[in-house]
């Protein structure tokens, strides 16, 4: 216990006197950069998961080492799993796997990528977001008008990775799925021959 100088505890401030943010973007903005659950806001929901697992960093990592050559080529730039994503209009904030972005894109503040700035997205797949990973977040990308998505999906029996792309109307008119260690084409901006052998 902390006590005053006159050696009395101080009066504990009832919980109306800090009230909680009103809305889960408020609450959002409100959260220290340093906190150490991933904080996402998914149709409106504030959702608090914790850091990936090592085989998703690792996974991730390997994802972009495979595409550092299309970065200098078009001068873009990637992020693993470290950067938050505004997503224009409802401006829910996700945090992909991975993203490849513009150099220049467009920020919301000082904290987030605008999904407007955005070439490719990537999902590791794991046994408590699958439902998120397969069905929600393509939806909320192609929403926005992401061009590509790749589901990396290693909980899936066989293992698989998915492209998907041409959204339109909220959804990806094109998928491609590949059992995962065989290559795969990811389509135009991006165009490229993932080997997907990396992932396992």
């Amino acid at each position: 216990m902390v006590m005053t100088a006159q050696g009395r505890l101080p009066r504990h401030t009832p919980a109306e006197d800090h009230p909680l943010p009103p809305t889960p973007r408020e609450f959002f903005e409100s959260l220290p950069p340093t906190l150490r659950l991933r904080a996402e806001i998914i149709d409106g929901n504030l959702i608090l998961s914790p850091s990936g697992i090592p085989r998703h960093g690792r996974i991730a990592m390997h994802l972009a080492f495979a595409l550092l050559p299309i970065l200098d080529e078009n001068d873009w730039e990637s992020f693993a799993g470290n950067v938050d994503v505004c997503i224009e209009g409802p401006r829910d904030t996700v945090i992909p796997n991975y993203c490849l972005a513009l150099r220049d894109a467009p920020l919301w503040g000082d904290r987030e990528i605008l999904s407007s700035g955005l070439i490719m997205v990537a999902e590791i797949v794991s046994p408590g977001s699958m439902e998120t990973d397969r069905a929600t977040k393509p939806r909320i990308y192609a929403g926005c008008g992401i061009p590509i998505m790749l589901i990396i999906d290693p909980v899936a029996s066989p293992a698989t990775v998915t492209v998907l792309s041409d959204p339109e109307d909220g959804a990806y008119r094109t998928t491609t799925r590949t059992e995962m260690g065989k290559p795969v084409r990811i389509p135009a901006p991006v165009d490229f021959e993932l080997d997907t052998s990396i992932f396992l």
